[in-house]
């Protein structure tokens, strides 16, 4: 199954789209396992950017001359791109951010007002730092209860102590798509169903989702989806709030200043329409053209092929690292994407990363901003390598051979 997928997925071809993969570290070929922390850009992303910056830079919205006018279209063609990506109903559902967490920091900001002491407010076990603080400081600011619902061994959800939790007082779930620590791909169908039969607002944290399946938000009918660029193989810097229009309507602005106004008086001001009413400042009009440019290099890809080539990776990579003494598995739910977070008998992470790294391995140490996680598991933190569909089998027997010197010199 593995060799199959390498012959019929060009991953040679695909690397040679990824300029960044072409180099040595510390004398040896690079191998980059940290996919979940940030992906790498094809030279299509980068040569955008650049272009943007040569041609047609100017600030957005407003201007009459052609450079503006230019800029303008480049970016809210990205949000016509980036509404296309998730099936959004209009683009004006659409809110351009600086990534996941303020995405999530906007819609936990600015629903305050509809919150009260009375409410209860879901999140999950394994979420990620950012989809718990805001949602802690929301609970301070109104007397609101921020609840938890627990996994089990696996890093599932516990589906049956989640209905337990909902009720008539639940005004908000949130919940990550696919776990950046776990690999847990979760049910969030089920669960925004379960949401809605009580009237509660549902938020998808997809920022390692939106990269490695296909999301329909309206099919989903989630209320809020939020995804970063730099997970996608587009810039730092940008990323996506995705809001029902009637939800989006609902909430009081997160920022204040230029273009999110309509008019300003020093008696008065009035909001602008949406997207506009959140996106105050000058935005990350590069950074738009980037995400919209690594959009169209993953539409032109066969998705399914893509994401089946990453499991092959996983799945090797799994055998292998099983065949090795003394490690345990952080994370062994049925659905899963292509990440293995695991520990090492007596051997500290950030140790056994910095060995790997001596042979160019790149993985991912640490608690991953999942600090309540890893007291779920009463451990400190894991060593986690993720999968992208330029990596190959080639690089896990690398990382393999990696770990058994690790094991040795710190042994």
């Amino acid at each position: 199954m593995n060799e199959k997928s390498e012959k019929i997925f060009n991953v040679e071809k695909i690397r040679s789209d990824f300029p960044i993969l072409n180099q040595e570290v510390n004398g040896s070929p690079l191998i980059y396992f940290d996919n979940a922390a940030s992906t790498q850009k094809p030279i299509s992303v980068i040569n955008s950017i650049s272009d943007y910056y040569k041609n047609d830079h100017s600030n957005v919205h407003r201007g009459v001359h052609s450079l503006s006018v230019r800029a303008t279209e480049q970016y809210e063609q990205s949000r016509r791109s980036i509404a296309q990506f998730i099936n959004a109903a209009q683009d004006h559902e659409i809110i351009l951010t600086k990534g996941s967490t303020e995405s999530i920091n906007l819609v936990a900001n600015s629903i305050t007002h509809q919150i009260n002491t009375n409410d209860e407010i879901i999140i999950t076990t394994m979420e990620h730092h950012s989809n718990i603080v805001p949602w802690q400081e929301l609970c301070i600011r109104t007397g609101a209860k921020l609840k938890i619902a627990p996994i089990n061994t696996n890093g599932e959800i516990d589906l049956d102590a989640l209905k337990q939790l909902i009720n008539k007082r639940t005004r908000f779930i949130s919940m990550v798509h696919i776990s950046n620590t776990l690999g847990t791909i979760n049910p969030i169908q089920e669960i925004i169903e379960m949401a809605k039969s009580v009237g509660a607002f549902t938020l998808i944290d997809g920022a390692q989702a939106a990269a490695h399946m296909d999301i329909d938000v309206q099919s989903l009918d989630c209320d809020f989806y939020v995804f970063s660029g730099h997970k996608l193989y587009g810039p730092t810097g940008i990323g996506v709030l995705y809001g029902k229009e009637e939800c989006l309507n609902s909430l009081s602005p997160y920022q204040y200043g230029g273009e999110m106004i309509l008019k300003v008086t020093f008696e008065e001001t009035t909001y602008n329409d949406l997207p506009h009413k959140f996106e105050a400042g000058t935005p990350n009009i590069a950074g738009a053209v980037g995400l919209r440019n690594a959009i169209d290099y993953l539409s032109k890809m066969n998705l399914d092929m893509a994401v089946n080539h990453e499991m092959a990776i996983h799945d090797y990579a799994l055998n292998q690292l099983l065949l090795i003494p003394n490690i345990e598995i952080i994370g062994t739910a049925n659905n899963k994407s292509a990440i293995i977070s695991f520990i090492i008998k007596n051997l500290h992470p950030h140790d056994v990363g910095t060995i790997l790294n001596q042979k160019a391995v790149a993985v991912r140490t640490g608690h991953h901003c999942t600090m309540p996680l890893m007291d779920h598991y009463q451990i400190s933190g894991t060593i986690r390598a993720s999968f992208s569909f330029y990596n190959t089998l080639e690089e896990v027997d690398v990382m393999i051979e990696a770990l058994d010197m690790a094991i040795n010199m710190l042994s």
